[in-house]
């Protein structure tokens, strides 16, 4: 009896992810960002549309924190949740 498997086809080659590994929290150093964006989750039927200001905060959390590279928000599709001046900048205006 033989098999149907053929052993001289290509095997799978694995790639990197397009941004590159990055470490975990191991420390929980982002938890309470982590765990605020989970709890949104949760509430809006993980639905993650209205959850998108603690996703942001999450990001931003493991950029400073050095657990994945910083990137900017605009570029993680935040642009509409970022200000475009710096408050104080509108009063130098008038």
């Amino acid at each position: 009896m033989s098999t149907a498997m053929n052993f001289s086809t290509k095997s799978f080659q694995a790639r990197p992810p397009d941004k590159g590994a990055f470490p975990l929290d191991h420390l929980g150093e982002c938890g309470g960002a982590h765990e605020a964006f989970m709890r949104c989750l949760r509430q809006a039927g993980f639905q993650s549309a209205p959850c998108r200001a603690q996703a942001k905060a999450y990001l931003q959390c493991r950029m400073d924190r050095q657990l994945m590279a910083k990137e900017p928000l605009e570029k993680l599709g935040f642009k509409d949740l970022i200000d475009e001046k710096p408050e104080g900048e509108h009063q130098k205006l008038k």
